[in-house]
């Protein structure tokens, strides 16, 4: 993308740069060879779980036809990874899914893509045009006797259908709401209720590295543990924000101050959220020398999700930006579940009226009551009393700011009104 800024989207680029060579080196390769080499490269999934893709793949129940659906519903605040592939290397998806169809004996696959992502979409649909005609899907690809159909389909904006079961339903044409696990794991019944594969766009993208490279290579690129490279998207109040694409373990110092050029304006970092809006807040006395990876920063009390860094200076009124995350969050429930159904609401009206200067003292107590019914115990990694983690989502801005920021918080109360304006 680096290299060719205006044409990398092109399988003529692609190809002139070594592109579809897995692809290739996939087909001679049976289901067992390829799970267990991604299984050794350490590919851990990039839509936010943070699972072993290789392991995934072992999931896959024997019952057939199975589905690949590859998830580009990219709803997450604060994350747009999976844009700039989809826009700009469409290619090195569609080879990441013909591996990935290889190695689940797949022969239908999807593309579920945000509705609102209308040039990625088209590039995307260019792209498969082009695979199409050079042979590389459909019947007989590569040359060889298999078959493989890839359809894109366009959400319709509902940021539950980033969930892998609501997406299922969604592609089904039901209703954009998850179903209950057990007995709903996609690779058990998934699709059609048939056995399913759903990986993000980012995940199979990094594939085509794997195969033609192999696990050892990948495995050198990063972190011990945490392997390969990883998309961070940088937003807020940062001097230079964007997408970059890292190795884990270096800090959050590093990718704050040095890859993301440090605060605006000369202004003092406040918090960030480090992985998504789901994900609960740092702030920098305690976490900003943290390395980053997926165990210090569930230890630290918070998960790296989907590579979202939103950061936030002290300019920033954090009941304002609660309010804003928990809104967001109240707006796309699916309304299934009565915890996040009504929870959600009463969390973004209590933190509204604070914000507004109608707030009480017994409304920072009352915020933790609400949220703690929707997961129980407040605890980290969340449990819940919904289907999906959407409802424990909107609690985590609200266990952030009364941990870190309750002096704040109460300053808007006792002073009638946000101290902000």
């Amino acid at each position: 993308m680096i290299e060719h800024p205006s044409d990398s989207h092109t399988l003529e680029t692609y190809e002139a740069t070594g592109g579809y060579a897995g692809a290739r080196k996939a087909m001679d390769m049976t289901r067992d060879e390829l799970v267990e080499l991604v299984k050794s490269s350490g590919l851990i999934g990039r839509g936010g779980a943070g699972f072993s893709a290789g392991l995934k793949w072992s999931f896959l129940a024997p019952a057939r036809p199975a589905y690949l659906i590859v998830n580009g519903d990219e709803s997450e605040p604060g994350t747009f990874k999976d844009r700039q592939l989809l826009e700009r290397d469409p290619h090195q998806m569609i080879e990441g899914i013909v591996i990935t169809a290889v190695a689940n004996e797949v022969h239908e696959a999807f593309i579920y893509i945000r509705g609102e992502y209308p040039l990625p979409a088209r590039r995307v649909q260019r792209a498969l045009a082009e695979a199409y005609a050079k042979g590389y899907l459909g019947k007989g690809i590569f040359g060889t006797d298999y078959e493989l159909e890839v359809t894109v389909h366009l959400g319709g904006g509902a940021y539950i259908c980033g969930e892998e079961t609501a997406l299922i339903n969604s592609l089904e044409g039901r209703r954009g709401e998850p179903r209950i696990k057990p007995p709903y794991f996609p690779a058990a019944k998934g699709l059609y209720m048939m056995p399913t594969i759903v990986n993000n766009v980012e995940t199979v993208s990094n594939l085509p590295y794997i195969l033609e490279h192999g696990a050892d290579a990948y495995r050198a690129l990063g972190h011990d543990v945490d392997t390969g490279t990883f998309l961070f998207s940088v937003s807020g109040h940062v001097n230079r924000p964007g997408n970059y694409e890292l190795p884990h373990g270096i800090t959050w110092r590093d990718l704050i101050f040095d890859v993301a050029g440090g605060i605006r304006a000369g202004n003092e970092l406040k918090t960030w959220i480090p992985g998504g809006a789901s994900a609960p807040w740092f702030v920098p006395s305690q976490h900003l020398d943290d390395e980053i990876t997926k165990d210090a920063c569930g230890k630290a009390g918070s998960m790296l999700g989907s590579g979202a860094v939103i950061v936030m200076d002290d300019t920033t009124c954090v009941v304002r930006a609660a309010e804003r995350v928990v809104r967001f969050f109240a707006h796309e429930s699916c309304g299934q579940c009565t915890p996040c159904r009504e929870g959600t609401t009463w969390e973004e009206m209590i933190l509204r009226r604070i914000e507004e200067g109608a707030g009480r003292e017994v409304d920072t107590d009352l915020l933790l009551d609400v949220a703690d019914n929707i997961s129980p115990g407040l605890l980290w990694p969340p449990k819940m009393t919904t289907i999906c983690p959407l409802g424990p989502s909107s609690v985590s801005p609200i266990t952030s700011i009364t941990r870190y920021f309750k002096d704040e918080v109460m300053a808007h109360i006792h002073g009638g009104g946000c101290p902000f304006d």
